[in-house]
């Protein structure tokens, strides 16, 4: 087996100076592209216009959207942790949906049941949410 010259800290330094590159905002831009394509080819144009402009998610909407724009002016990881929590809040209702499907796993199930339940929660989820889902 061969022996590296490099440290432990610095491979983990490298490991994250290549996550970080992977940042571009091309590529982004066109995940970001392509994500609301598939939103719009599997519920259709209005019904994808009537998710994002719900009352209950303009939280959610407004940092999608601003996380896209920050995006493509260059502020791409900001961009992209922003747009992490407006996904966060668009699609956390699906978290306690999760949550009932991840209780049958063996052994880390039931913690990680709980952990969607609470993110589920802090998502604004509630026992009438999921009857305003636009599918």
């Amino acid at each position: 087996m061969p022996t590296y010259w490099l440290s432990d800290s610095q491979r983990a330094l490298f490991l994250l100076l290549g996550l970080i590159l992977l940042f571009d905002r091309a590529l982004l831009a066109a995940g970001n592209i392509l994500f609301l394509i598939g939103i719009t080819l599997l519920l259709g144009p209005s019904r994808t216009f009537l998710f994002f402009a719900r009352r209950q998610k303009w939280r959610g909407s407004a940092a999608f959207w601003i996380g896209i724009a920050l995006i493509l002016v260059r502020w791409t990881f900001v961009g992209f942790m922003v747009e992490m929590v407006g996904i966060f809040y668009l699609f956390g209702e699906f978290f306690k949906t999760m949550a009932g499907f991840a209780y049958n796993i063996p052994v880390v199930g039931p913690y990680l049941a709980r952990g969607l339940q609470v993110a589920g929660d802090k998502a604004g989820a509630n026992e009438r949410a999921h009857k305003d889902l636009p599918v």
